[in-house]
C-alpha cells in the first residue's frame, strides 16, 4: 500500500481494495446499522493483514455520527448512546476495576483539543471510591482521568507520563482519546474509530511519538479517535480528481483526451502534488472554520459515551447531573 496518511482503518481498507481491485487477506469485515447510524468492523486478524493494512492486529469500530449531530441535542446522546454500547463490548471490567482515561493532544490548538476536553466533562470517580467509599453507590467504577499534554509543551513523551501514572496506581483498564487525521474531506469531524490495539500519538500528521499499547504499558488500551484534520495536498489532489472526472464526462468516449486522461496514474498523480506542494505548504493539515464549535460538541458526545460504557449503573440523565 503506498504511503497515505490516514490514522482510520476504513479508510486504509478502501486505499488497499482500490489499490489492489480485491479483498484483503488476513482483515475481516462487517457493516451494520446501529441506532440509524453505519458502523463499519474492521478486525486485522494476522500479520498478513498487519502488513496489508499497516496497522497492528486488532479490532477497529467506525462509527459515522449523522449530519446534524453537532446541531441536535437528541441526536448527540443517540450517538453517546451509540459509542457506549460499541464500547462496552470491548471493556472487560468488574465494577471494582479501575480504568484511567486519558486525553491526549495539546489543548492550546483546538483540532488537537479533543482529548483534553473529553477529560474535562468525565465523570471521575476514583477519588470518592477512595475518601467516601460510604457516600457514593457501591456500583459505582472507579475512574480516573490525565490530561498529559504535549512533547513540545512537557518536554516529557506523552507515553512515558501515562506509564509512570499507570506503574504509580495500577489501573486495569486505559482509554486513549486523540484528535486523528483523515485521508477524506468527508470523514472529517464526522467519524469516530474505536480501536483495542492502542494509539501512537501524532502519526496521522507525520510526528509519530511512543507507542501506547498493551504491549507498551502492560496494560490493555482502548483507543478513541476522530479526524479533525486534512493534509493539504489531500485536499488538491481530490479538486483535481474531481476535475478530471468531470472534463471524462464531457469528452467523447475513445478520442485521444478521452483515452489520456483516463490513463492517469492516480497513484502517480497523487504523490506529484505531494512532491510540487511540499516546498510551499510542509506538512500543512486543514481543519473546517467552525472547529470551535465542532470539537465542544463531539467532545461532549465522546465523554457521555465513556461515561455510560464505564458507569453501566447509571443512566444519562443521572450522569449528567453529576458532570454538567
Amino acid at each position: 500500500m503506498t504511503s497515505v496518511r490516514t490514522d482510520l482503518a476504513v479508510e486504509a481498507k478502501e486505499i488497499y481494495e482500490q489499490q489492489n481491485q480485491g479483498g484483503i487477506s488476513g482483515v475481516e469485515i462487517n457493516e451494520y446499522i446501529e441506532n440509524g447510524m453505519k458502523v463499519t468492523d474492521v478486525r486485522i486478524v494476522d500479520e498478513i493483514g498487519e502488513k496489508n493494512m499497516g496497522k497492528p492486529i486488532g479490532k477497529y469500530i467506525t462509527i459515522d455520527m449523522p449530519e446534524f449531530v453537532h446541531y441536535d441535542k437528541d441526536i448527540m446522546d443517540d450517538v453517546s448512546k451509540g459509542l457506549a454500547k460499541t464500547l462496552s463490548g470491548i471493556i472487560k471490567l468488574d465494577k471494582s476495576m479501575t480504568a484511567l482515561v486519558v486525553g491526549l493532544g495539546n489543548w492550546n490548538v483546538t483540532p488537537d483539543a479533543l482529548g483534553p476536553k473529553v477529560i474535562s466533562r468525565l465523570m471521575v470517580t476514583r477519588h470518592l471510591k477512595e475518601l467516601v467509599p460510604d457516600s457514593i453507590d457501591e456500583n459505582i467504577r472507579p475512574v480516573c482521568a490525565m490530561s498529559p499534554g504535549v512533547l513540545g509543551i512537557t518536554g516529557i513523551e506523552t507515553g512515558e507520563i501515562i506509564k509512570s501514572v499507570a506503574d504509580k496506581i495500577k489501573p486495569n483498564l486505559i482509554i486513549c482519546i486523540d484528535a486523528l487525521a483523515s485521508r477524506k474531506t468527508e470523514r472529517v469531524n464526522t467519524t469516530i474509530q474505536i480501536g483495542d490495539s492502542g494509539i501512537s500519538p501524532g502519526s496521522g500528521i507525520g510526528n509519530k511519538r511512543m507507542e501506547i499499547s498493551k504491549r507498551t504499558l502492560g496494560i490493555p488500551v482502548i483507543a478513541i479517535g476522530v479526524p479533525t484534520v486534512v493534509h493539504a495536498a489531500t485536499l488538491a489532489n481530490d479538486t483535481i480528481d474531481l476535475a478530471i472526472d468531470e472534463m471524462i464526462n464531457q469528452s467523447t468516449e475513445g478520442s485521444g483526451f478521452y483515452n489520456m486522461l483516463k490513463s492517469l496514474d492516480k497513484g502517480e498523480k497523487e504523490r506529484l502534488i505531494n512532491e510540487v506542494l511540499h516546498p510551499y505548504v510542509g506538512d500543512l493539515v486543514v481543519t473546517p472554520k467552525e472547529v470551535d464549535m465542532v470539537i465542544d460538541s463531539i467532545s461532549k458526545v465522546i465523554a457521555n459515551g465513556i461515561n455510560i460504557a464505564l458507569q453501566p449503573a447509571l443512566n444519562l440523565e443521572d450522569i449528567n447531573k453529576y458532570v454538567n
